[in-house]
């Protein structure tokens, strides 16, 4: 990124000089930072306050590193000694400066095919899925672990290089409005929704606002971009059509993946084991993946989609799908051989929504159909962000997996973590049912001391529940 010069980037966060660059020091920035523990020379560092810490109390730190060039919104902060030693300037809000920041340098962007990410479930995976087709045969970057937000967005822009073929930035939204200004700073050619289901329902209200919101990623898409869309969500398709009668984005083309008879990317076939998901694409292609679950057949049709519009081999579609790795904590198997035996686990303890709840449930069933284990056990922790329909919403999942448990006919216990969990745990009355109130060490290490040899066991729940802790415990007993 050497094309930043500190007057460049004044203009492009409009800020105020309050200390200029040295005359003797090197006009050159080559990378920008919110970290101040990255910070060095060349390195220009930007002053975030969060909910949890503020970037202008490591502004001492990245001056010691040697950073020439500080953006604070905070003019206290800029100390004498900090003006002596780095360029200081300042912005009305420094978070809304890295947003132009990113706007900025991705008009300089101009060989590189930028892909927007978005959608209720599968984000992340998508995105790793589409980094590892596009780099059998291209270079390019795609955003680290799950950065999705007005820092995330501007960050993975900001790491890309000039000259590579691709850039993927993944987009999330908590709330109605988030999606559209980070789709204006990435202006991507394609614009991929992975599905459409009932998340962050206190901040979005129904499926129809979420359909509202994910829908706006579209929106900022450049003329005659391409929308990669899942066929199976009805409202979506009503969404999309509104959209064309309205004119907007009139040079849009899209294609349409899933199970949907009409879907351009048909899928079927579609069969998963502890070993992987098989599935066909239009009755002719069928692909091999080493992850587990119907969804993650989903999540490679549109992987396949943008790899095909970005001129990607079959040959290497097909190769790149078999070696493909999904990241951690999204339907990750493991299967470990303990001193009392082997136990398997399915570990989707990211993040929870009823949708997804439900998809995990289809995916551990079938395996277990497929394996036959000594017994089913299921952890499932609060889903979060529901606003008032949580009760309703924990009592359909519990529902469902009793039907799923009593369908397989086999010895099973279930751990209920948390007050929504709790308050839901009617729904498998006749079933043992262990609850716990947190995963506090103490509950976690109960919960991990529950589980015996030829179990398979899936966990699943909110990030705030935080049930990867349980299996953190129970590796601790057999390390």
């Amino acid at each position: 990124m050497t094309f930043w010069t500190a007057e460049a980037l004044r203009d492009a966060v409009q800020g105020r000089w309050l200390s200029r660059p040295s005359a003797t020091a090197p006009d050159l920035i080559e990378r920008i930072t919110t970290d101040s523990r990255e910070a060095g020379p060349g390195v220009a560092f930007v002053a975030l306050k969060g909910e949890s810490t503020d970037g202008h109390r490591f502004l001492a730190s990245a001056a010691d590193a040697g950073c020439p060039l500080v953006v604070i919104h905070t003019e206290a902060a800029a100390t004498t000694d900090l003006r002596d030693r780095s360029a200081v300037l300042i912005v009305p809000d420094t978070g809304a400066a890295l947003l132009r920041l990113a706007a900025y340098y991705r008009r300089h962007l101009e060989g590189t095919r930028v892909i927007a990410v978005g959608g209720s479930n599968g984000k992340t995976t998508t995105v790793r899925l589409i980094d590892q087709l596009l780099s059998t045969e291209l270079r390019g970057s795609a955003s680290k672990k799950s950065f999705n937000n007005a820092v995330g967005v501007p960050l993975t822009i900001l790491a890309a290089k000039k000259g590579d073929h691709f850039l993927i930035c993944e987009v999330g939204t908590n709330a109605p409005g988030e999606i559209g200004p980070l789709v204006d700073v990435i202006r991507p050619d394609i614009a991929v929704l992975t599905s459409i289901g009932r998340e962050h329902l206190e901040g979005l209200g129904n499926l129809e606002g979420v359909v509202r919101e994910e829908i706006s990623l579209l929106g900022g898409l450049k003329p005659g971009g391409l929308a990669v869309l899942p066929a199976d969500s009805r409202e979506l398709r009503v969404a999309v059509r509104r959209l064309a009668a309205a004119g907007s984005q009139p040079d849009m083309k899209c294609i349409w993946f899933g199970t949907s008879p009409d879907a351009d990317l048909r899928l079927s076939g579609v069969r998963t084991t502890l070993g992987g998901t098989d599935f066909t694409l239009n009755d002719r292609d069928t692909f091999h993946i080493p992850l587990s679950g119907a969804h993650n057949a989903a999540n490679a049709a549109a992987a396949v989609a943008v790899a095909r519009r970005m001129g990607i081999s079959a040959a290497a579609i097909l190769a790149g799908l078999a070696k493909a790795h999904g990241p951690p904590m999204r339907m990750e198997l493991l299967r470990l051989e303990t001193p009392r035996g082997p136990i398997a686990f399915l570990n989707d303890t990211y993040n929870a929504n009823p949708d997804s709840m439900l998809g995990v449930f289809d995916t551990f069933f079938a395996i277990a159909r497929d394996t036959s284990p000594g017994r089913l056990v299921l952890v499932l922790g609060d889903m979060l962000e529901l606003g008032d329909l949580a009760p309703a919403m924990h009592r359909e999942v519990l529902s469902a997996a009793r039907s799923h448990l009593a369908a397989a006919a086999q010895p099973s216990l279930t751990v209920l973590v948390g007050p929504h969990m709790a308050g839901a745990a009617n729904e498998l009355k006749g079933f043992d049912v262990v609850r716990l109130e947190s995963t506090t060490p103490e509950h976690s290490a109960t919960a991990a001391a529950l589980f015996r040899p030829d179990d398979l066991v899936v966990l699943k729940g909110s990030r705030g529940s935080a049930i990867d802790r349980i299996l953190d415990a129970f590796m601790k007993t057999v390390t």
